[in-house]
């Protein structure tokens, strides 16, 4: 779907029912599949800290300075990563997503999508560096 589809067809359709939800009490989570990139500055027109967005392959750089300011960001530590690249890979990545999107508060370190299967060293040591490293 085109960047002017999503503002036109599917973003309004989908934020009357988080506006609807979230009126009823409830923090809607939400899954921003792919690269959110182009439409970022669309989805923070939500009340603050009303909603959590888990974001697969987006710069959470740019999430952090647009959604990140009305909403709770998470994700974005790749699967590839996680299950092919080394433990020094993974906790660079590790350091460099709390780094950006940590500052302030709002984020939450997880994967960026679901797993199934996985490299369980390379988990323990995302959970590791965080720990050490994500105390700000």
């Amino acid at each position: 779907m085109s960047d002017e589809q999503f503002k036109t067809f599917y973003w309004p359709s989908l934020k009357a029912t988080l506006l609807g939800l979230i009126e009823q009490g409830m923090i809607p989570f939400l899954f921003a599949e792919g690269r959110y990139n182009t439409r970022l500055e669309a989805i923070a027109d939500l009340p603050k800290g009303k909603t959590i967005w888990l974001f697969d392959q987006s710069d959470m750089a740019r999430a952090k300075a647009t959604i990140g300011k009305v909403a709770c960001i998470q994700g974005n530590m790749s699967l590839s990563l996680l299950h092919a690249g080394t433990a020094e890979e993974v906790a660079a990545r590790t350091r460099e997503l709390i780094d950006v999107a940590g500052k302030g508060g709002g984020f939450i370190l997880d994967i960026g999508a679901v797993a199934d299967e996985g490299n369980d060293e390379n988990l323990a040591v995302m959970i590791k560096t965080a720990k050490e490293y994500g105390v700000y």
